[in-house]
């Protein structure tokens, strides 16, 4: 009787050892998985940021800028797709976008020397210039926590508690690659 009794201490201690073994693992995945989300939640501030000084920027270089609608319009619509992008695929998609529109814009703004030394422009440029590094470092840290979630979630015995429990591949932050080629401007249009 007492040999039942230590036999069915021990399998209750083993089974103890799984279920804490496992209810760790998955609490591990719970902190990782709010880590991407956090991180996230970064990236989302800093676009917001970026977004809310695009319409500064835009009628300030509306007042100097007659002809250049086009390149408006485009910065302005971008910002728009920005705002209203829901995942983090959207999000990289309007953020190139954006990025792009704000290239083409500032290649215009080279012929308009009055609007380069304007305070406020110069102001808002600053401001756009720290946002933009705001970005790139939440978007460094938004991809590693990914990384290190992903890299989690495929080890061994983790992705099996992953899998039953609903973990998911989470979706890198990427941006397009730089391109070289500079933006040409023609005028005679």
């Amino acid at each position: 009787m007492k040999k039942n009794y230590i036999i069915f201490g021990i399998v209750i201690v083993i089974i103890l050892a799984i279920i804490l073994f496992f209810v760790g693992k998955y609490n591990n995945l719970v902190t990782l998985e709010e880590g991407v989300d956090n991180k996230y939640a970064d990236i989302d501030v800093q676009l917001e940021r970026r977004a809310d000084l695009i319409p500064n920027l835009v009628n300030t270089v509306k007042g100097y800028m007659q002809h250049e609608d086009d390149i408006i319009e485009q910065v302005t619509t971008a910002r728009e797709n920005l705002v209203n992008a829901k995942n983090i695929e959207e999000k990289a998609i309007a953020n190139n976008e954006l990025s792009s529109a704000l290239n083409n814009l500032m290649v215009i703004v080279e012929n308009y020397p009055d609007l380069k030394s304007s305070t406020n422009f110069i102001n808002l440029q600053d401001e756009l210039a720290g946002t933009e590094n705001r970005i790139s470092t939440a978007r460094r840290d938004y991809n590693n926590a990914v990384k290190e979630y992903n890299a989690t979630i495929k080890k061994i015995p983790t992705n099996i508690i992953a899998s039953m429990s609903g973990f998911e591949k989470k979706n890198y932050f990427e941006v397009e690659a730089a391109k070289t080629k500079v933006p040409s401007v023609d005028f005679n249009n």
